[in-house]
């Protein structure tokens, strides 16, 4: 089926909970206003990136009037969206929540927190344990949260999973500048998101928030990527925006035939050797 995403590009603000969800609420209005049958936000677009010791106090449960909230717009648009979520014994999740026809159809917990040059994920959050595919009105979806996808097993477990679309919510600071690909964390970013989609035959849905936190800049960039890896929109750089994409629901079909990347991949193979690999690591 043909449809449209919309890409909302914000600029959340950090630990303001009620400032962000009405910016979101507004994304969402906006969405339904322009005929968008889905809406995707960026990584904790809820509650803004660096939040260090304000992560418990921003943290939803599933059943917090927030989330309440987003199901009842969800029956009138599709969402994607990132918050902090916390479980009930009390740990706190980087997550994902996706919404259709007033209900949760999946919630993912980002698995790969980066603790790393400006990252410090793994000291505030719990990993993720899964990825998993599910269904939508749109045909079956895989969800990843920023740096899950610079990990070539996640979207490939997606994908394997049935998944013919890939989300991305993402929080990515620009960083490093060169005369020949400009802002390097950006041209990464399109070198990434454009790939994955050519290999696993898939579209990809990225969003990337923008605005300042702590002296970090987010650049935005946030594109719709096709089953060929052909970008067909993109969102500015360094400045919010709201990218409208209308999704050819052919293209997929006529990709997977004339490049049939997923009908050839063995995963009966993928699973031996990754046994193997693995049983001769403990030896």
């Amino acid at each position: 089926m043909d449809f449209t995403v919309a890409l909302a590009q914000i600029k959340p603000k950090l630990g303001c909970l009620d400032d962000n969800m009405a910016l979101a609420e507004a994304a969402i209005e906006k969405g339904i206003a322009a005929g968008a049958d889905l809406v995707v936000f960026p990584e904790l677009a809820l509650t803004g990136y660096f939040l260090k010791d304000l992560v418990p106090e921003v943290a939803l449960s599933l059943d917090s009037p927030q989330i309440q909230r987003l199901k009842k717009l969800s029956e009138r648009i599709s969402i994607a969206i990132g918050f902090v979520e916390v479980s009930s014994d009390f740990r706190f999740f980087n997550s994902a929540v996706y919404l259709e026809a007033g209900e949760i159809r999946h919630v993912h917990r980002k698995v790969y927190l980066p603790t790393y040059g400006l990252f410090d994920e793994q000291r505030y959050m719990a990993r993720g344990e899964r990825f998993r595919a599910f269904d939508t009105r749109f045909g079956r979806v895989g969800m990843l949260i920023c740096e899950d996808m610079w990990h070539l097993s996640a979207p490939y477990i997606l994908a394997m999973d049935g998944a013919m679309t890939l989300i991305c919510l993402s929080s990515s600071p620009g960083r490093g500048v060169s005369e020949s690909e400009g802002l390097g964390s950006a041209a990464a970013w399109q070198k990434l998101t454009s790939t994955s989609a050519m290999f696993l035959n898939c579209r990809v849905f990225y969003c990337n928030r923008v605005g300042y936190e702590d002296g970090v800049n987010f650049w935005g960039g946030s594109e719709a990527i096709s089953p060929s890896g052909e970008v067909t929109d993109r969102g500015a750089l360094l400045e919010e925006d709201f990218v409208l994409a209308k999704v050819d629901g052919g293209a997929l079909r006529r990709e997977r035939i004339f490049s049939p990347m997923m009908r050839d991949e063995n995963l009966a193979i993928t699973v031996k050797e990754l046994k193997r690999i693995d049983k001769e690591k403990d030896c």
